[in-house]
């Protein structure tokens, strides 16, 4: 590879820049441009009717200016806008943009598009980059400037006799490959030609057309830029990145540290090439850090529908926020941190979101959380366990979770990734509905404390042993205990000891079901198994868990001879 080839823009040396001790506190004005930037990087532009919905979903999320094409280029463009108008599709607190080149015919021809609005923003542009001046236009940078001047002109004379309101938006286009100096000099004339003041300010837009340097050479620009303006208040600085080296926004949120104030861009970063920002995931970046987007974006699957089916485009699984794998764990470590940090959080009553590797609550976005933990043979003892509690409403003990989940990795290892419903299939299967060579078939406990006998509770458990009904009686201070004491008063049966007991509600209202979960050892064995008993009567759960945990031992030790 000949990296000899290539050299860098060399661009300005900011010494005392004094954008990284700055922060983000509030979001910028979002102007989206997916109908104009976005729509003309797609294989199959958006057709009217597609357009319409898009736009709409574009109010919806509450962009309040947005970019609705280039009517100067086609008359499918110039179409649209007239639909929007004629058909009164434009909110009145939204402000509608439309781009040309600073060409007269151009120009002349985005007038007749407008009328009948009240305001716009139309925005101009001409290429000011030392290549481009060079290779593509071979004129000098007054003749370059000249176009720019002459194009704000035209503008300000045809609004003039414009009915409504027209905000100039000028752009020296591939920002990042002029010298600074003289996109300074070119941007002064434009705003003196318009006669921009405090009370009338001309947007400035500085686009990183072609990414050419990493997001901080960006920043030093931008802080350049508006540190030197002759009067910052007659400026509304505005970032329009692309994503050539894949840091758009990165390089979008150091401009904003610089000093702009505004940022065009699009849905999942749709645009020429590698992308424009993507201003979604702007957006929530700023979300997660307390600030209000100012963007309703917490139905994050209808934008992803609506997107996907206008666009043809569609949104990567591991894209921020939106991807359908973003809030998806697979290593075990990440699901047990998971677990515990949801866990932590509902405890402490949820006011701060602090939950290890989700930087987002996915509920804010309207997502679920199913998706969050899936299993392959990565995962651990935490991801089946989240499954089971977050799915399923099984709190499984500790000892429980890492013995269920060797017989899930078990079938990873053969499978690949498993589903929630084949995790309880197998739970159940494994925990919950053995019956053989033992089967619970009723029960009745007696309260006993008024007799003069040393107990409180008399358990009369009826079973199927080996085909054979038996009922076995049992006294204990309790109920467990009594139920205990009744399974081990058969010398045909399995007498154990009881390990560990646990039980909790699965379900609320008059048909609650509980969850009872017992570990047993046999007398003189070192096997330790597990049960579980599902059922309204907490006794009779806690029973059937007793009886599932005996039918594993007694398998397991049948096998061992």
């Amino acid at each position: 590879m000949n990296y000899k080839k290539y050299k860098r823009f060399e661009t300005i040396k900011l010494k005392d820049r004094t954008w990284p001790d700055n922060e983000i506190e509030k979001a910028p004005t979002w102007c989206s441009v997916d109908l104009r930037d976005g729509n003309q990087a797609l294989i199959t532009p958006m057709k009217i009717e597609e357009k319409v919905e898009m736009f709409q979903l574009l109010v919806d999320l509450g962009f309040k200016e947005i970019e609705v094409g280039f009517p100067s280029s086609s008359q499918i463009e110039y179409d649209f806008l007239r639909l929007l108008i004629d058909e009164h599709l434009i909110p009145d607190d939204v402000t509608v943009q439309v781009l040309t080149q600073a060409r007269e015919h151009l120009i002349r021809r985005t007038f007749e598009s407008l009328k009948g609005l009240d305001k716009a923003i139309v925005h101009i542009y001409n290429s000011t980059s030392v290549l481009q001046r060079d290779v593509v236009f071979g004129k000098s940078k007054e003749e370059i400037k000249k176009i720019a001047v002459e194009g704000t002109k035209l503008v300000k004379e045809l609004s003039q006799e414009f009915e409504g309101k027209v905000i100039l938006e000028y752009s020296p286009e591939s920002f990042t490959g002029t010298e600074v100096d003289y996109a300074l000099d070119v941007c002064e004339a434009v705003m003196e030609t318009w006669g921009a003041s405090k009370d009338n300010k001309v947007i400035i837009n500085l686009p990183s057309t072609v990414e050419m340097d990493t997001p901080n050479v960006y920043a030093d620009q931008i802080e350049w830029m508006c540190r030197n303006f002759k009067d910052r208040e007659r400026v509304i600085v505005s970032l329009h990145p692309h994503n050539d080296r894949g840091c758009g926004v990165a390089t979008t949120e150091l401009g904003l540290l610089a000093g702009a104030d505004r940022v065009e861009g699009t849905l999942f970063g749709n645009g020429e090439r590698t992308g424009n920002v993507d201003i979604i995931t702007l957006a929530l970046n700023m979300y997660t850090h307390g600030i209000d987007p100012q963007l309703e974006l917490s139905h994050m699957n209808h934008i992803k529908a609506i997107y996907e089916k206008d666009t043809k485009m569609e949104v990567p699984p591991r894209h921020p926020y939106a991807g359908q794998l973003v809030f998806t764990a697979f290593s075990g470590s990440h699901q047990d941190a998971i677990n515990k940090g949801m866990y932590a959080y509902h405890q402490r009553g949820g006011d701060v979101w602090e939950v290890p590797y989700l930087p987002i609550d996915p509920a804010d976005l309207n997502r679920q959380y199913e998706p969050i933990v899936r299993i392959n043979s990565q995962s651990g003892k935490g991801g089946v366990a989240f499954v089971m509690d977050t799915v399923f409403g099984y709190h499984l003990p500790k000892a429980l979770q890492a013995d269920f989940a060797k017989a899930i990795q078990n079938i990873s290892e053969t499978e690949g990734e498993v589903s929630p419903e084949r995790i309880y299939d197998t739970f159940k299967k494994e925990y919950i509905d053995n019956e053989e060579p033992y089967k619970f078939i009723r029960q009745k406990l007696i309260d006993i404390s008024e007799d003069d006998s040393e107990y409180e509770r008399r358990a009369e458990v009826t079973i199927e042993d080996h085909g054979e009904v038996k009922t076995l009686i049992g006294y204990g201070n309790g109920p467990i205990d009594a139920v205990k004491n009744a399974l081990n008063s058969s010398e045909d049966f399995l007498y154990t000891h009881l390990l560990d007991y646990s039980e909790h509600a699965l379900t609320s209202g008059s048909s609650a079901k509980a969850a009872a979960y017992v570990q047993l050892r046999p007398k003189g064995s070192s096997v330790c198994e597990f049960g579980v008993g599902v059922h309204p009567n907490i006794t009779t759960a806690t029973i059937k868990a007793m009886i599932s945990a005996m039918n594993r031992i007694h398998k397991i030790l049948k096998k061992e001879g």
